[in-house]
């Protein structure tokens, strides 16, 4: 198994059902991996390691055709491998997730409340992190 972190794999980090259904290849380039593998080592590895136990990964890369397929917005960081929707299972582990997130002093670029702790969206660039966080209804 291909890891791109301690707790998170290739495959993991690709997965989707949409993908699949839809015959999409979604696969990383090389400058997408390096992305990638910069969220999960500086931002996913140290809620992980705080948190204790798994976190689920709803969504992470995905290439244009399947950020099309569902939906997502054109500029969608996810695209470039610099955006991830986790879950701690339900929304009080999600909001416990979102609050330690926003008050860890952790760099990221925007922390995103969705669908009220339905999963929590984490972004981190290289540099020019925004800190913003959001809620979508």
């Amino acid at each position: 198994m291909n890891q791109i972190s301690k707790h998170i794999s290739l495959n993991e980090a690709i997965e989707s059902p949409t993908a699949l259904r839809m015959g999409i290849k979604n696969v990383p380039n090389e400058l997408e991996l390096e992305a990638m593998k910069y969220v999960a080592e500086n931002l996913f590895e140290p809620i992980r390691k705080w948190y204790k136990k798994p976190i689920k990964i709803n969504s992470f890369f995905r290439c244009v055709a399947l950020n099309k397929a569902v939906k997502g917005s054109a500029s969608s960081q996810h695209v470039k491998g610099e955006a991830i929707d986790i879950s701690g299972g339900n929304k009080i582990e999600n909001k416990k997730i979102f609050d330690y997130i926003v008050s860890s002093g952790l760099d990221f670029d925007q922390c995103i409340n969705e669908y009220d702790f339905t999963w929590v969206h984490i972004s981190l660039k290289k540099s020019g992190n925004r800190k913003q966080v959001l809620i979508i209804k």
